[in-house]
């Protein structure tokens, strides 16, 4: 999200939050500006306990999804493929279709990706929801560390890269797009959401 909407959104609900404090202690009837600014910690106290219970769990109900909340509950458990365009030096081929699996955790304000394959996991550094330019489309962005397992890393080293996958609900939900490594390495990948349950292990 932007921030500067992000910035007004949140000035808007806590001067609602503090309306509805002056409101409820009939301040509002006397205009007592001292009363009503000394009803802010109230107010303030208020708006962090809103605050978490919506950034945590009312911003994914299917009531306020789409038309007031417009980013979309991606938290689970996604598996897919990823096509690579490297080439094996030594034998000249290129890689067959990898499976993997990506667990996203989301809250209303943050989002992590975990991604897994059976020789490698990847954790992101930085991951946002991003709204194509001119367009409604929705991306999902993100930078990630790629740690290949331990017996591999002789082919396989740890490195960094990043992905871009546009946000997809119908006919399915799935995500589409991209990624590109700090090995000059790139390919596309294509996920199908699997579950609400987040997994551990490839």
């Amino acid at each position: 999200m932007n921030n500067s909407i992000k910035i007004h959104a949140q000035i808007f609900t806590f001067l609602i939050i503090w309306g509805l404090v002056l409101f409820i202690s009939r301040i509002y009837s006397t205009i007592d500006l001292w009363s009503a600014i000394k009803l802010i910690p109230q107010a303030i106290s208020l708006y962090v306990a809103v605050g978490i219970i919506f950034t945590k769990w009312l911003w994914r109900s299917k009531f306020l999804q789409g038309w007031l909340i417009k980013i979309p509950d991606l938290q689970g458990t996604w598996r897919g493929e990823l096509k690579s365009d490297w080439i094996n030096p030594e034998t000249g081929k290129g890689m067959d279709p990898i499976s993997m699996i990506l667990v996203i955790k989301q809250t209303f304000s943050s989002i992590q990706c975990t991604l897994m394959t059976k020789e490698s996991s990847s954790y992101s550094t930085t991951a946002n929801i991003n709204i194509a330019p001119n367009s409604e489309d929705l991306y999902l962005t993100y930078n990630y560390t790629n740690r290949p397992k331990a017996t591999i890393r002789e082919r396989s080293a740890i490195h960094d890269g990043a992905s871009l996958l546009k946000i997809i609900d119908k006919p399915s939900r799935c995500l589409e797009g991209e990624y590109w490594t700090s090995r000059k390495t790139r390919g596309e990948m294509t996920l199908s959401f699997d579950s609400k349950d987040l997994v551990e292990k490839f």
